[in-house]
């Protein structure tokens, strides 16, 4: 369930073919930046306006004049980035996404109608198609003690060799109002995580996390 193909759906992503070079998709979070720059520039400049050096905003998004857009960046068709979001860097957003008041991106990519519309902190993360951060959700990426993030699967670890991973999110996942989602969590496709949760480690597939010691499937 960790690979890939597995947790995302690669034709609604601009990155879907840069994605699939990868086994797992962490493995990707390094190379996010070095991605952006060139694949930006292939974008029909018919389409897509250069904000300023290797910033790319399609032309039919909307962005509140309060918003902060750093490069490399890629913003996607009729996606609208609102009041004070803070977008730091080396971010892919894609079509159709919201980018809420007050939520900051860096070294992430957004799939298509991704929303992260409230309070939200995404960072050296992945969020799959239709993914949803309720307000006050966060990836946390960085270890309190500082040291390599290692991801539990089941009884076993698997490390990352990264210091930053956030959360690899999969498509149409939910994910509740002020949860955490601890460095290198993976929550599999169709997955809802109730509010307030602290969430590690990963979660199965179509699955309904309530807390660490209560995850059923969905009937």
């Amino acid at each position: 369930m960790l690979e890939t193909k597995e947790l995302l759906s690669l034709d609604k992503s601009d990155a879907g073919d840069f994605l699939a070079r990868f086994t797992f998709p962490w493995q990707a979070l390094p190379h996010i930046r070095d991605f952006i720059i060139s694949f930006g520039k292939s974008l029909d400049e018919r389409e897509y306006e250069l904000l300023g050096e290797n910033i790319w905003v399609h032309k039919s998004a909307k962005i509140a004049p309060t918003a902060h857009i750093g490069a490399p960046c890629i913003i996607g068709e009729n996606t609208e980035v609102r009041h004070c979001a803070f977008i730091r860097g080396s971010a892919l957003i894609g079509k159709g996404c919201v980018v809420g008041n007050s939520t900051e991106i860096k070294n992430a990519i957004l799939f298509d109608n991704v929303q992260v519309p409230h309070y939200n902190y995404v960072g050296d993360s992945i969020l799959g198609y239709k993914a949803h951060l309720g307000a006050g959700a966060v990836t946390s990426n960085v270890k309190s003690d500082k040291s390599l993030v290692t991801l539990r699967s089941g009884n076993e670890k698997c490390e990352t060799g990264l210091k930053k991973f956030g959360a690899i999110v999969g498509d149409f996942v939910e994910v509740g109002c002020n949860s955490v989602l601890n460095p290198g969590t993976v929550i599999g496709r169709n997955t809802n995580i109730y509010p307030l949760s602290f969430v590690r480690g990963e979660i199965p597939a179509g699955s309904i996390f309530k807390s660490a010691e209560n995850i059923v499937a969905k009937e």
